[in-house]
């Protein structure tokens, strides 16, 4: 019995009934033996692990109802060269004990593991990454992760350019066999070449002869193999036929040293392309870094000093001049100002902040200076939050890359048994007894089999897609999300604060100065939302409002209140008939406004209807455009409200949605997408409310306006910043670009070496030849990828 012992942190646990429970279901399991402590909120369990996995006994614990509490690690891995590198490092770490799911981005070079930190420990993680030959860093620990990278790249440039000199006299003896020109002698001669191709072979190439060893000595196989086994072969062998001329001056050898060192020369020429473009796509990060402030203007102890950003802390209160950058998330507790939110809400008014208003950090402050007190700072502000939004969608992996990454881990091995095969048929069979052709198909096999171009169809994508979208104020949460979305084929909105602007304004107004002046007034008395609607709309015509006596709000009907000795009656018509006042004249303008979903008010002085006021929750400017934006795209759209039937469906005519669901309750929200998903369609709800997060959750592809609360985004797949929703729309759009793109980079990997591989092996593709299409075709699948870059949405 292969008996192992771990120890899970289980939450849930509200009683020793739960622990017996826990206890009772695992040590049913075979091959299990498990304490459940309810003090400690542990289980020490024993199994033998030939029997049952690791994975199994959380899966059990979470299916009871319980959690595990699980960790999550980023971390930043270099040394990976291609797919094969990342499939291998990703199959090792989800073998470990303690490891629940473990994703390995090849083109950020990154790793996130979400792991049981009483099983397995941060160091641990990282001892058996560096154990299997690659080195890993905490995120946190390697702040300089870009800067590291430009040196790499400079450094891989500087042995690029050597590799090409030395190569360059060594092309020269290729036009020899291809065009028979002729050249001075001494270019043949093969200590002449042996000179130039050793340095190439063995110190400019010696990283692949390490990561080969390493993927060798740990049972894998990778791009490094393929290219030492090949490059090593044409060395090795114009090494043997140079020796032959010592005791045979005469004797013609037959050299490859060309072969080999262009090889590496194009191999290195494609790595460097490829890291080079690879740098481009996370340039909507650096966009996003390079908003913030970099110094705050601090005020302690009556003292005003800059201090780095890094510094601030919570509660400093901070000065913020006019033209500068708002340096964290904060309060205003002095002056006025206006701000430009646009690269946070995308809304390119400014907005208008005092005191005891919030401000976001990076925004910029227009006309006023400002005291503020500092409220999230660091990784908890709102920028901070869209930045590791996108890191994640971006390191993320998507369903439609697992294809690929199977496919890579079995790819080397059968190359390289291809290969072999290939030197057998040509050897027996093709050219009986000569080396040499059989040499150079198995090279040519070798080299032009590369799983780099596969690797990077997807994650390249996926990182050029979500950099696209945030640049346009969409957040994906992660590559699935970012897949799903393009097969939307319904859209759910809801109304208040989703296609309304959330925030009741006067609409119509019917009477004289005087009636408006009396009316809002009166209206001043009450706190609700219709009666701060009417008092806005007379302060925005400069009224000085007048004071008020004997105000009385009358529930469901209105109010009555004294101003300037007047009796005022705001109210509906059964409010009017209780005060005897005869409003039949309006009747019919009153039921024109309600058919429209108005609240329609009468206005009586002294008894006497002078007037008429409608309230309504607006449309936003854009909803109607945004609608029809969707219906274009044959998307069915859905309005969902707990509004009645009649002012849904007003606004509903108004956004132009003929399919209206009204009248539902907040937690019949999630039911009717349920419904909707029953027909087969892949549906997306857009919400901004806590009462929508049950429908974002159960909806497909969930859409959280981000001016909405904090528990509607956490519950979303996608947030679109502001209030915009003509980002719904692009959003999908974006989506089906980069899944296109994915196509299309899986079409040319898949097609490269489908058809490359045969053509080798039957000898029409030269060694060199297949060494610059095994560089191009990753450098034109990242290529391809930055396409995303320019795509209309």
């Amino acid at each position: 019995m292969a008996n192992k012992q771990s120890t899970y942190h289980i939450t849930g646990m509200t009683c020793a009934a739960c622990s017996n429970r826990i206890e009772k279901v695992l040590n049913r399991m075979d091959g299990v033996e498990a304490n459940v402590n309810l003090t400690t909120e542990k289980a020490s369990i024993q199994y033998d692990e030939t029997k049952i996995k690791n994975g199994d006994i959380t899966d059990k614990i979470e299916k009871m109802g319980y959690g595990v509490q699980i960790e999550k690690v980023e971390l930043d891995i270099s040394g990976m060269t291609c797919a094969a590198c990342s499939n291998r490092i990703e199959k090792v770490l989800n073998k470990m004990d303690g490891v629940r799911e473990a994703n390995v981005n090849l083109t950020t070079e990154t790793g996130t593991v979400y792991y049981y930190s009483d099983v397995v420990q941060e160091s641990q993680l990282i001892n058996k990454i560096e154990k299997i030959g690659y080195n890993a860093v905490l995120k946190n620990e390697n702040q300089n992760k870009s800067s590291q990278k430009e040196k790499r790249l400079v450094k891989a440039k500087k042995k690029l350019i050597v590799s090409a000199l030395l190569s360059l006299p060594l092309l020269v003896t290729m036009l020899v066999h291809l065009f028979n020109i002729e050249i001075p002698t001494f270019f043949m001669n093969p200590w002449f070449q042996f000179v130039l191709a050793t340095p190439i072979q063995f110190w400019i190439g010696w990283q692949f002869y390490v990561g080969a060893y390493k993927n060798l000595r740990n049972k894998t196989a990778n791009m490094d193999v393929l290219v030492a086994v090949g490059t090593s072969a044409a060395y090795f062998y114009s090494l043997y036929e140079g020796l032959l001329t010592i005791n045979n001056p005469a004797y013609h050898p037959h050299l490859y040293y060309e072969t080999s060192a262009i090889i590496i020369t194009l191999v290195l020429l494609g790595k460097y392309l490829e890291a080079s473009a690879k740098g481009q796509t996370t340039t909507a990060i650096t966009k996003l870094l390079n908003l913030q402030a970099k110094e705050a203007r601090v005020l302690r102890d009556g003292t005003e000093f800059m201090i780095p950003l890094e510094e601030v802390v919570v509660g400093d209160r901070l000065i913020v001049k006019p033209g500068e950058k708002i340096p964290v998330d904060g309060i205003v507790k002095q002056g006025k100002t206006s701000v430009d939110e646009s690269m946070i809400t995308g809304e390119s008014i400014p907005v208008e902040k005092g005191r005891d208003t919030e401000v976001i950090g990076s925004t910029m402050n227009k006309n006023g200076s400002i005291e503020i007190e500092a409220t999230k700072v660091g990784n908890d502000t709102a920028l901070s939050s869209i930045v590791k939004a996108v890191e994640d969608a971006q390191g993320s992996k998507a369903p439609i890359q697992r294809l690929a990454d199977v496919i890579s881990g079995f790819f080397v091995p059968v190359v390289v048994m291809i290969a072999i095969l290939t030197f057998i048929m040509w050897y027996l069979f093709v050219q009986p007894s000569q080396v040499e052709p059989a040499l150079v198909a198995l090279i040519a096999v070798l080299v032009i089999a590369c799983p780099c171009a596969l690797g990077l169809a997807t994650p390249t994508s996926i990182m050029v897609g979500t950099g696209r979208a945030a640049e346009n104020g969409i957040l994906f949460k992660g590559g699935e999300h970012l897949e799903q979305a393009y097969k939307i084929q319904s859209v759910v909105f809801d109304k208040t604060g989703t296609i309304t602007n959330g925030k009741p304004v006067v609409t119509d107004f019917n009477g004289d100065d005087e009636t408006l002046l009396l009316l809002a007034s009166a209206e001043k008395g009450s706190e609700h939302p219709l009666a701060e609607a009417i008092t806005q709309y007379a302060e925005e015509k400069q009224m000085a409002l007048l004071p008020t006596t004997d105000f009385e709000a009358i529930p469901g009907r209105g109010i009555t209140a004294i101003v300037d000795s007047k009796h005022i009656i705001v109210g509906n018509r059964q409010l009017m008939k209780e005060y005897k006042v005869d409003s039949r004249k309006e009747d019919e303008y009153l039921f024109e406004l309600e058919n429209e979903g108005k609240t329609a008010m009468l206005i009586a002085i002294d008894g006497k209807i002078r007037g008429t006021v409608a309230v309504a929750d607006t449309i936003k400017e854009n909803a109607k455009e945004a609608i029809n934006q969707l219906k274009d795209m044959n998307i069915q759209v859905v309005m969902l409200t707990g509004d009645n039937e009649r002012t849904a469906k007003a606004i509903g005519r108004l956004a132009g949605i003929n399919h209206i669901i009204a009248e539902v309750l907040p937690e019949e929200k999630a039911e009717n997408i349920k419904r909707l998903q029953k027909d087969g369609n892949a549906v997306a709800m857009v919400g901004d409310g806590i009462n929508d997060a049950p429908a974002l959750a159960i909806a497909d592809i969930g859409i959280a306006i981000g001016t909405g609360t904090e528990i509607a985004i956490e519950a979303a797949d996608i947030t679109i910043l502001g209030g915009d929703l003509l980002l719904v729309s692009k959003a999908i759009k974006i989506s089906q670009a980069t899944i296109k793109n994915i196509k299309q980079n899986l079409f040319w990997a898949f097609g490269y070496n489908t058809a490359g591989i045969p053509i080798a092996a039957i000898g029409l593709l030269a060694p060199w030849i297949a060494g610059a299409a095994m560089a191009l075709s990753s450098v034109s699948v990242v290529t391809n990828s930055l396409r995303l870059k320019k795509v209309k949405i």
